[in-house]
């Protein structure tokens, strides 16, 4: 006698992708389940409680223009917030905020068990449940042409019954702690792994490979002696992540962050060690992420460099755990003891939780549509680390689209894909599922071609029209956003069209902010694009501005399009080239043996990837625009 229910929609995994698919199948209608292994996993942060960062800023401000939570939860649970990247052009700011670990988790799992139509239960999944799209059940997905999703089997025997399953696994499939020469078969700060469901996947034809990630030490505060170090305070001035949020909603006191350095000796250290390190022993033989390396990776790969950064961080307002960045490691015990006592500031620190690697089991995401659909089972999506990505945000984004689409397929309406021109989301979704990834994936601004369009700053203009149709952005809300869309649209216009002349008090103006003077009329606009000037600064000279309820926001959009409306305009001639090569789709039961003068690598790799568009098609490794063009003649493009 086992528990049998039946629900629309099945969440595997209460991570940050998980809890965003959640929330959105739930708020867009349907019965949703969400498993955890342990209520005390839900949203965790067991790397570095912070949300945001460069190019990952742009992604939860994406996540919040489409009507996702994670920029909400940050910003009721935020303990240093700061802006990076200012010093630089807008394309590239990106707004950080450390967390509070604990809070953080607590605030995200109230709002799901308050969310109507959404059920959090603790359980392993340890089955997918699959039957032939022509009815027929039993036997496995790859011994069937075509197959479906059906539901789920937990391992205490239970069936939920549903017409779409997601997989947000995280790091949990047959995981595994190592550090130096202990093992321990668990997910994240010893939390129960996931053991069965990988066995499940593969018996249903869904090839898996091994990836490792890992963490550094954290440690007890107060043996920590911070004179030796840089103390790094938050902004005065703070951004909320949430468009929805104002400074004035969510400014509190913030907890200062701390900076130190590795030194010779610590690199002796490691360099002595290096023999016990699992990662250089053989033992971890999962692949790591290349741009969060281990502190021994750093030190073997970069031996000319004297030292390296390390931020110790708070792990939250009621804890003195400190985490310390920048030193993650799978070293032994006694060596991480010796590695932190040689940094100054921590001679004489207490480690609260030694550093540890974790292998798990992930997916290729080649595997997957641009939907976050499986190509070979329908109704089962994967969004997060099992898709062979890194990090919160690029969970998260991925999460929302993969619970937006789970909901559109029940719907019977089209899924929501982004493009590359759209915002980081679908940069983030179209590298995974196009570019076999052979190492954790990390979101960086370089992977974005159109980073001046995809600003962290303008991400609501982008995406809320889209956010809205789906379904995710109530009407109150987006008709606050139309007002905005339209001054700061009406205000540029307004600008451009008022014009000024050589009169005296303009050119003492202009003097006065040590500015070149004009000798014909020019527009307020031409003024702004002045390097010296904003909109705020050409008041005096604007004496017909009309009264309207000007917010920083909308004041930052008018400088920006203004300021950089040349360069976006080249941007956006890309844009549409980029555009025509999308639209141009492929059958999806072409057969890519009938293209003549395809190259053999080039035949494979579409074959594999089985591109939707000639766009996507031009993205895959191994197919060269040579390829591209033999494929058009075939197509008659």
């Amino acid at each position: 006698m086992n528990v049998e229910e039946t629900y629309d929609i099945v969440i595997v995994g209460a991570g940050h992708a998980g809890c965003e698919a959640a929330l959105a199948a739930a708020r867009l209608g349907f019965e949703t389940i969400l498993f955890t292994v342990s209520m005390d996993s839900v949203a965790l942060m067991p790397c570095n409680p912070n949300i945001g960062g460069s190019s990952k800023g742009h992604l939860v401000r994406e996540i919040d223009a489409l009507g996702g939570e994670m920029g909400k939860n940050i910003d009721k649970t935020y303990i240093q917030s700061k802006m990076l990247n200012v010093s630089k052009g807008p394309a590239v700011h990106s707004l950080r905020a450390q967390a509070d670990k604990g809070e953080y988790t607590k605030q995200m799992r109230l709002t799901l068990q308050k969310e109507p139509r959404l059920t959090l239960r603790q359980g392993e999944v340890s089955e997918l449940i699959y039957e032939a799209v022509d009815g027929t059940a039993g036997g496995s997905a790859s011994e069937k042409s075509s197959v479906k999703v059906v539901g789920v089997k937990t391992f205490s025997g239970a069936i939920y019954h549903a017409k779409a399953v997601v997989l947000c696994t995280g790091v949990y499939l047959k995981a595994m702690c190592i550090y130096g020469d202990t093992i321990t078969y668990t997910g994240p700060n010893g939390l129960m792994a996931a053991n069965h469901l990988s066995d499940s996947m593969e018996a249903g034809g869904i090839p898996l490979r091994r990836f490792k990630t890992g963490t550094p030490p954290r440690l007890d505060g107060t043996t920590i002696d911070y004179s030796k170090m840089a103390e790094q305070k938050g902004d005065d001035r703070i951004q909320p992540f949430s468009f929805t949020n104002t400074e004035e909603d969510i400014k509190r006191d913030q907890i200062s962050c701390w900076l130190t350095y590795t030194g010779e000796e610590t690199h002796n250290i490691i360099k002595e060690n290096i023999d016990r390190s699992p990662l250089f022993s053989g033992v971890i033989k999962g692949t790591g992420p290349r741009y969060c390396p281990s502190i021994e990776d750093k030190i073997m790969k970069f031996p000319d460099k004297d030292r390296h950064q390390l931020f110790v961080e708070p792990e939250g307002e009621f804890t003195t755990e400190m985490y310390l960045d920048g030193m993650s490691s799978s070293m032994p015990e006694d060596v991480q003891y010796r590695m932190v006592h040689s940094v100054p500031g921590l001679e004489n620190a207490k480690i609260v939780r030694p550093a540890y690697a974790i292998e798990y089991d992930c997916i290729s995401a080649t595997d997957l549509k641009p939907s976050l659909e499986f190509k070979s089972v329908s109704g089962l999506f994967s969004a997060g680390q099992i898709n062979g990505s890194s990090g919160y945000e690029e969970a998260g984004a991925q999460g929302l689209i993969a619970g937006i689409n789970a909901a559109r397929l029940l719907q019977g309406k089209e899924p929501v894909v982004l493009s590359r021109s759209d915002g980081y989301i679908g940069v983030l979704i179209d590298d995974l599922v196009t570019k076999e990834t052979k190492e954790p994936y990390r979101m960086m601004t370089s992977r974005a071609e159109y980073r001046l369009l995809l600003r962290q700053d303008n991400a609501d203009l982008r995406l809320t029209d889209i956010g809205h149709e789906v379904g995710l952005i109530d009407d109150a809300r987006y008709e606050a956003f139309c007002k905005k869309r339209e001054i700061i649209n009406s205000e540029i216009e307004r600008l451009k069209a008022t014009m000024i002349g050589a009169a005296k008090e303009n050119q003492e103006f202009l003097a006065k902010h040590n500015s070149s003077p004009i000798h014909t009329a020019v527009s307020l606009a031409d003024i702004i694009r002045r390097p010296e000037f904003s909109y705020e600064l050409i008041t005096e000279l604007d004496t017909e501005r009309p009264e309207l309820p000007l917010t920083r926001e909308i004041i930052e959009q008018i400088d920006i399009s203004i300021k950089y409306e040349g360069y976006i305009e080249r941007q956006q001639r890309q844009v549409d080239h980029f555009l025509k090569m999308e639209g141009k789709r492929i059958p999806a039961d072409i057969d890519y043996s009938l293209v003549k003068n395809l190259r053999i690598e080039a035949r494979q790799k579409l074959e594999a990837v089985r591109p939707e568009s000639i766009g996507q098609a031009s993205r895959i490794s191994g197919v060269s625009p040579a390829d591209v063009n033999m494929l058009l003649l075939y197509l008659n493009m």
